[in-house]
């Protein structure tokens, strides 16, 4: 992989992890109710994801799922109900105080790897840096030995500082009266990341060749 197509990747990737979205939301939600340590246990299942995603995508996979309208169609549904149902329940446990029993990290980490695993949209940015930025003229596994380390170390970045800006705003609601209104519009982000997943249509995979 050139030095070129290396930054252009990059440069992709770190736009990718760090718009805002469902991850993102869920390891602020974390940072703020667990602490930074315990919370870090989500970004972890982040980065098994993305390690999956990886692996799928040198291989074709993700591009036969995005190729399928029945199955995009099918996931999509399941990850924008279960982003709704995440939104529509923590705006009703908003009013109520944090439970005193600590979540186990297998929890934790279960609960962060469906969120990053039911969106569907992550499908067409992996096939969008795939078909981008990799060249063709050099064997795949290869550019991974690139791809795979850049990717994780970027990820593991932004999806920290997720959980670090989570956990001070955490820190400074605890004095404050607008903790309710914190776990609200996390909640809301939810709701909303649901419906805008629900509305998205099969990736225009002509369109990224």
């Amino acid at each position: 992989m050139s030095f070129e197509a290396w930054t252009l990747f990059a440069l992709f990737w770190v736009v990718f992890v760090t718009t805002p979205g469902p991850n993102a939301v869920n390891c602020i939600s974390n940072g703020m109710s667990l602490g930074f340590w315990r919370a870090i246990v989500g970004v972890l299942a982040i980065l098994t994801q993305a390690t999956l995603f990886l692996l799928l995508s040198a291989i074709g996979v993700t591009a036969l799922i995005a190729a399928s309208p029945s199955v995009f169609l099918v996931a999509k549904l399941i990850g924008a109900a279960f982003l709704i149902y995440l939104g529509l329940r923590g705006w009703h446990n908003a009013t109520r105080p944090a439970p005193a029993v600590e979540r186990p990290a297998r929890h934790v980490y279960l609960h962060a790897l469906a969120v990053a695993v039911i969106n569907p949209k992550s499908v067409a940015g992996y096939l969008a840096a795939f078909s981008q930025f990799v060249e063709p003229n050099v064997p795949i596994w290869d550019q991974m030995l690139v791809i795979m380390p850049t990717a994780l170390i970027l990820t593991t970045l932004s999806y920290t500082g997720f959980t670090l800006l989570g956990f001070a705003m955490g820190q400074a609601a605890m004095k404050a009266v607008f903790n309710l209104w914190i776990r609200r519009l996390l909640a809301v982000c939810f709701i909303v990341y649901g419906v805008l997943l629900g509305s998205t249509s099969v990736p225009d995979l002509e369109g990224m060749r």
